[in-house]
């Protein structure tokens, strides 16, 4: 019964921004991690970046460092992924993540989204 809903992607070109939502229902919110994992054609699921529960402590991958910002609004049930100077090579389906675990490892996901896609053209 646990759903969380992403929301904000798209086709942008290179250089340019977006903020992806994800908005989680039946949940004990404040309870998990959260994160963004992403998945490109023929490529395996990676992480992007992480939350902790209380928003005190965030993890980025080396790949987007500098540019990608997880933050999240407990009273609301959402998580946020505000993405800056987007690159092709950021392409991909852009998956909201919940764990009761603060480890970014794919393998401790407790709920997956659904997916959005963002297209990064050049």
């Amino acid at each position: 019964q646990v759903q969380l809903v992403e929301s904000g992607g798209g086709l942008v070109q290179a250089g340019g921004s977006l903020r992806l939502s994800c908005t989680a229902s039946r949940l004990t919110f404040s309870a998990y991690s959260m994160g963004w994992f992403r998945q490109a054609p023929g490529k395996e699921r990676e992480f992007v970046t992480a939350i902790s529960s209380s928003g005190s402590s965030t993890y980025n991958a080396d790949s987007v460092k500098g540019r990608f910002s997880i933050s999240r609004d407990n009273a609301k049930n959402t998580v946020y992924l505000q993405m800056i100077r987007l690159k092709p090579e950021d392409t991909a389906v852009y998956y909201c993540a919940a764990s009761l675990r603060w480890v970014p490892n794919s393998k401790n996901i407790n709920y997956w989204g659904q997916g959005t896609q963002v297209t990064v053209s050049s």
